[in-house]
């Protein structure tokens, strides 16, 4: 039940009248973490999480982990992670990136280092540690944080951290808006388990679709391993009309054909920027680009690959796509997915810099399978039905987020407020 609440205004926003203020050195301690000389190791007993362990999502990603002896463990005075905590990344691109600690993953031991603060409850009866760490995942904390970063890497002082604000509610009421986001990002965590394991069904079955057909009994031997014995394989070149994008990126976006960057690959198909961005025909002319026609396969050709979609009307692209017009005999979806399937084999011809990269020659000497036509649309056809729950998946996944963004926006803010009875949470 909601009830309306008087406002009164703060540095940081408005507030209902019975709300507080307060510096966060006031209610919460924190303290940062350290490593040996020379840093984690790949192996060990206690983790060391650092700010590559702290995802956008608020959640600790516990793969690629670095670990620290027990000894130096014990040894620490500081640094030492409990359930319940609130990790904060303090300095680099990554400032700012929070995550609560829900569970240690049957670690015994677990650590922070020197790269993250660890923020805990003075007193539980004042702060509610599930609340702090949604306001410090909010824009109200966020913004805060940027306003106070500092330096050419950039980062936040511990005396900095002192001085932000926090919306302080009655502890009753703090719990409760804490319930309600929970089991908002429980929904998300349960939509997000449902994405993966619909991911690995379509890698399944692309494995298999792509290397054993339908209803063969005959095989061969060929570079990609065992095929059907109908089938062939060939260059993608070889077939396919392979276009370069130009080297020179549009001054003006003024027009009606999307320019599409990397970023903008979120599905098997595609037909907008997202970020609106628009060119006209004589910009694509100025800057010496190529329309990629409707029904194009494009695929990234830049850091990593594997990455591809298609076309669903005309598009212009930037240098860090390719793109492959498909003769009559070949099914853009099937191209799609076989390049897809294709992408350990592009990092491992890929030029070797700080960013990978794929020439056009190398693009065209890739090797895909060819079926017949018929099986090729048969094979499209099964995958595809995958690809629409994935994307009824993902589009569940987006109507969570932004209603958690509205709730966030509301209830760590008191403008809409749930009533709590005391005896509640005696």
């Amino acid at each position: 039940m909601q009830v309306k609440a008087k406002f009164k205004k703060t540095p940081i926003g408005e507030i209902p009248e019975d709300w507080k203020v307060v510096r966060l050195e006031e209610v919460v301690h924190f303290e940062s973490g350290k490593r040996p000389k020379g840093g984690g190791q790949e192996t060990g007993e206690v983790p060391s999480i650092g700010g590559e362990h702290i995802g956008s999502d608020g959640r600790i990603k516990w793969e690629n982990m670095k670990f620290i002896p027990k000894e130096f463990f014990t040894q620490l005075r500081k640094g030492k992670v409990k359930v319940g905590d609130i990790l904060l990344v303090k300095d680099g691109a990554t400032t700012g990136k929070v995550a609560f600690v829900e569970d240690i993953k049957g670690y015994s031991e677990v650590a922070i280092n020197e790269h993250v603060y660890l923020l805990r409850p003075k007193d539980s009866n004042t702060l509610h540690n599930l609340f702090l760490f949604y306001f410090m995942y909010s824009p109200f904390a966020q913004v805060q944080i940027q306003q106070a970063f500092h330096g050419m890497i950039g980062g936040i002082k511990n005396s900095e951290l002192k001085r932000l604000l926090l919306f302080l509610p009655p502890l009753p009421e703090q719990k409760k808006i804490a319930e309600i986001l929970r089991t908002v990002d429980e929904a998300i965590e349960k939509t997000d388990e449902a994405i993966e394991r619909t991911e690995r069904l379509k890698r399944g079955l692309m494995q298999r679709l792509l290397t054993r057909g339908i209803n063969h009994e005959r095989f061969k031997k060929t570079e990609l391993g065992e095929i059907p014995e109908e089938w062939r394989v060939v260059r993608v070149g070889e077939i396919c009309q392979s276009i370069v994008p130009g080297r020179n990126k549009p001054k003006k976006f003024d027009g009606d054909i999307p320019w599409i960057t990397l970023a903008d690959i979120d599905g098997m198909y595609i037909g907008a920027s997202k970020s609106g961005l628009n060119v006209s025909k004589e910009e694509i002319k100025r800057c010496g680009n190529k329309i990629i026609p409707p029904n194009s396969v494009i695929m990234s050709c830049v850091g990593k690959f594997g990455i591809v979609a298609i076309t669903t009307r005309e598009v212009v692209l930037n240098q860090q796509l390719h793109a492959f017009v498909c003769p009559k005999t070949l099914d853009p979806y099937f191209l799609a997915v076989a390049l897809m399937s294709q992408a350990r084999y592009m990092e491992s011809i890929a030029t070797k810099t700080t960013v990978p990269y794929l020439n056009k020659d190398k693009i065209n000497s890739i090797p895909i399978p060819i079926p017949p036509l018929e099986e090729q649309k048969r094979i499209a056809e099964i995958l595809m039905t995958v690809d629409r729950k994935l994307e009824l998946l993902r589009k569940r996944r987006e109507k969570l987020e932004k209603v958690k963004k509205g709730l966030m926006r509301d209830l760590l803010t008191g403008r809409k407020r749930v009533l709590v009875t005391t005896e509640k949470h005696k």
